[in-house]
């Protein structure tokens, strides 16, 4: 999935886009209004960060004018402003949410994840299992099958790109709804795979979608 990143500050646009790539995503960014407005008209992205104090246009019109083109892609919005009135502003033209600077990384992350997964609401239907995002559902020949929350999520980020190989630390940054409690190892994944192998598998020795690619990490079986 393709996010644009809107950020004149070199230092907290370097981060942002270090940590989203290691979330999996692909990332363009832009310095400026101008050129956002311009690199978003010319491609298709599923998720916006945008600073409001941009040069050139700033911020609030460039929402506005995303949201004029009838374009209903998720902002974020980031500020380094305190003030009630931009955070009322914001959302009602039309951002999704509203990020106030300084923020975690990995705070950041969470929101993208949490914003996409609630765009992709459509069913994934692959290779005999049923993955329903909005009613966090797995069914395999018409079985439900129970998973947590971050077991649900791990499934869904990998069947939802088969064949792509996620290293454990993409996994990981998808894997949580919030911010990744310290205490989370990326072997922890692991853990989690194992357990949705024994629900999902006919054999858990040998595995039919979720496989390991030694060396890297897991992907869905795209056979």
């Amino acid at each position: 999935m393709k996010i644009l990143i809107i950020e004149d500050e070199d230092a907290i646009r370097e981060v942002e886009k270090i940590y989203l790539l290691r979330a999996g995503y692909e990332c363009v960014t832009a310095i400026d209004g101008k050129s956002a407005l311009d690199k978003f008209y010319k491609q298709k992205f599923d998720l916006v960060i945008l600073d409001i104090n941009l040069p050139v246009i700033d911020g609030i019109e460039v929402c506005k004018r995303i949201r004029s083109n009838s374009s209903k892609v998720p902002i974020i919005m980031v500020t380094a402003r305190v003030e009630e009135m931009d955070e009322i502003i914001g959302l009602e033209i039309g951002a999704d949410d509203y990020i106030k600077k300084p923020f975690s990384p990995n705070i950041l992350v969470a929101r993208v994840n949490a914003h996409l997964r609630k765009v992709e609401k459509a069913p994934l239907k692959i290779n005999g299992i049923v993955i329903d995002p909005e009613k966090m559902l797995v069914m395999r020949d018409k079985k439900n099958i129970p998973l947590t929350t971050t077991q649900f999520n791990i499934l869904y980020t990998l069947a939802s790109n088969p064949g792509k190989v996620f290293t454990r630390d993409e996994i990981l940054n998808q894997a949580y709804d919030e911010v990744i409690p310290p205490d989370i190892l990326d072997r922890t994944i692991d853990a989690h795979i194992k357990s949705i192998r024994k629900v999902i598998e006919s054999d858990s020795a040998k595995p039919e979608y979720i496989l390991t690619v030694i060396g890297k990490g897991y992907k869905f079986n795209d056979q």
